[in-house]
């Protein structure tokens, strides 16, 4: 069965945006950058909120830039092409590779778990990652972890009173000081991707 994963960046406090609503603390060095390439290899499909879809419109017309590089170039590839499902109230159409989703997260994670593949269901922002969770579908986490304190903001974990037990997987440490952390709610299926 596909796995279903949330990973995003994190502050050292717990948040993807800080009280201001910035997120530039994310931007990634080289070997980050690296790091997110090599993680979207392993996705299949990815499900998105509106805010961070409209983040991510970016990448849409950014390989029209004569000055990107070839790692930039590079994730344009593999994130343009990739299949989107968006969840929004408020939008009518979404652009590229997206669709808007027809039914509540469940019932999308459902119908793709039904179709063949083995890649991964991602899952990316935190409004959206948290209804997955609060319905006991996400089977890992993935934080990258910044060294910064924000102190507020949107949280990357649930704010609900609802232990879940997590078996650490994978652990690296980039020479800028970010850290990555890979957890497994205990008792979810291992898959097959990464390791």
């Amino acid at each position: 069965m596909r796995k279903v994963t949330y990973a995003m960046g994190v502050s050292l406090d717990g948040y993807i945006v800080g009280p201001d609503g910035g997120f530039d603390w994310t931007d990634p060095d080289d070997e980050v950058f690296r790091f997110w390439i090599d993680e979207i290899r392993g996705v299949d499909v990815h499900l998105l909120g509106r805010r961070l879809y409209e983040t991510m419109l970016y990448w849409e017309t950014a390989a029209e830039d004569p000055t990107l590089d070839e790692a930039n170039r590079e994730w344009i590839g593999l994130w343009n092409p990739l299949p989107k499902v968006v969840f929004s109230r408020t939008l009518t159409e979404v652009q590229g590779a997206a669709v808007l989703a027809s039914g509540s997260p469940a019932e999308e994670i459902a119908r793709l778990r039904a179709e063949p593949g083995g890649g991964e269901i991602a899952i990316g922002g935190a409004t959206l990652a948290a209804e997955v969770a609060a319905a006991g579908l996400i089977d890992e986490y993935r934080t990258v972890v910044h060294p910064v304190l924000v102190g507020g903001g949107i949280p990357y974990f649930p704010r609900e009173e609802r232990r879940v037990d997590l078996e650490l997987v994978e652990t690296r440490t980039f020479p800028n000081g970010v850290v990555y952390l890979r957890h497994r709610v205990a008792g979810s299926p291992s898959g097959t991707m990464g390791g």
